[in-house]
């Protein structure tokens, strides 16, 4: 299909409707389709990127794309999933979220939680039945192998520890909720 203002229209809000996104990811994916559209069809690339940029500045203005505020429920979303902050940085960076956004939707995060890492750890963890949450027989064998998948979600070792080692996960629970540690 022609990379047209129309469709592209059409397009940003067939995404938009579906997924949330940030500014620059919008532009990207819409900007994708008049590459393809250049080279398949023959259309003008420096047209196609004027109406990418008309397009993502009126959703911009009219409130429909807010990074302030998709920052800050992607961050509150890969919390809960478990992700670590090194982690939301990396993928909200990806996603073109300006880095003090995602700063300042992460110290709202710290601000609202006791231990926000160790709280996401827990999270990955109970999600993956890894440390307390595994069969007591196969915790020892497979400690190094779920430390090592915290480590893989951006978790540093102390956390990663504290989780994988705690006796029973009620007792994390119990800190994060206190708002202590050990």
């Amino acid at each position: 299909m022609k990379a047209t203002p129309e469709t592209l229209e059409r397009a940003a809000r067939a995404h938009l409707e579906r997924y949330a996104a940030s500014a620059e990811h919008l532009r990207r994916l819409l900007l994708a389709r008049v590459a393809r559209s250049a080279r398949v069809h023959g259309t003008d690339p420096e047209a196609g990127a004027a109406a990418v940029d008309a397009i993502v500045a009126r959703h911009l203005e009219a409130g429909v794309l807010d990074d302030a505020a998709y920052a800050a429920g992607q961050v509150r979303r890969l919390h809960r999933t478990g992700a670590s902050a090194r982690a939301i940085r990396w993928k909200l960076s990806a996603k073109g979220v300006d880095p003090g956004l995602i700063a300042e939707a992460l110290q709202a995060l710290e601000a609202e939680a006791a231990d926000p890492e160790l709280e996401a750890a827990l999270n990955y963890a109970r999600r993956r039945r890894l440390g307390p949450f595994r069969p007591a027989p196969d915790r020892g064998a497979r400690r190094d192998k779920d430390l090592a998948a915290l480590d893989r979600r951006g978790f540093d070792l102390e956390v990663a520890r504290r989780v994988i080692d705690a006796d029973d996960p009620a007792t994390l629970e119990r800190e994060i909720n206190a708002g202590g540690s050990p």
